[in-house]
């Protein structure tokens, strides 16, 4: 074998070498970021469902002094049947902004009512389903920050080559719709 071919021989074996290495590790780092995305759904879902499991709760509470605020009542527990862990991401996300708006709304009713306010049991749930509330946001925008890497990185030469191969796509956003960033209407009633 002459020296030039050993020399072409030795340049393609090098050649695939290094293009195994950027495939290799391109798959890697998608498939860590594909996984950070995963813990940090997980880690929202634990919040969400700590959150539905307190609103009932909440509502028992101040359903008897609230008798005649039966509409907000019942937007907070429509609200919180609607969420499904079954439903795509961009929906979980929708329904539990609008849960957390119907909260808001019934923690601004509450407000009226200094007989509910003072309740102990009802300012500890407030205080927990507001602490859930926090959590949420938080796990939300870690969230956000893996899905934006991920796509970000799957957009991105050569990841983009290796992205195509494997069939990923980009990721949905934990975001919410025009309709939902608007603040609800807060009718307050006399008693």
């Amino acid at each position: 074998m002459s020296p030039t071919a050993v020399a072409a021989l030795f340049a393609l074996l090098l050649l695939v070498v290094v293009i195994g290495f950027l495939v290799i590790g391109t798959y890697n780092a998608v498939v860590a970021l594909r996984n950070r995305i995963a813990k940090a759904w997980a880690n929202i879902d634990v919040a969400l469902k700590q959150r539905h499991d307190e609103l009932p709760n909440l509502v028992e509470a101040v359903r008897d002094v609230m008798a005649f605020e039966q509409d907000v009542l019942t937007e907070v527990a429509e609200r919180r049947a609607a969420y499904s862990d079954r439903d795509p991401i961009p929906r979980q996300a929708a329904t539990s902004e609008a849960t957390s708006e119907a909260v808001r709304h019934l923690f601004a009713v509450v407000e009226n009512y200094p007989e509910v306010k003072s309740a102990a049991n009802v300012a500890a749930l407030q205080a927990e389903i507001a602490r859930l509330e926090e959590v949420i946001a938080d796990r939300r925008e870690l969230y956000n920050d893996q899905v934006f890497r991920h796509n970000t990185r799957i957009a991105q030469v050569p990841a983009n080559a290796v992205a195509g191969l494997f069939g990923w796509t980009p990721q949905p956003f934990f975001a919410t719709d025009g309709d939902e960033r608007e603040r609800p209407a807060v009718e307050l009633r006399e008693a």
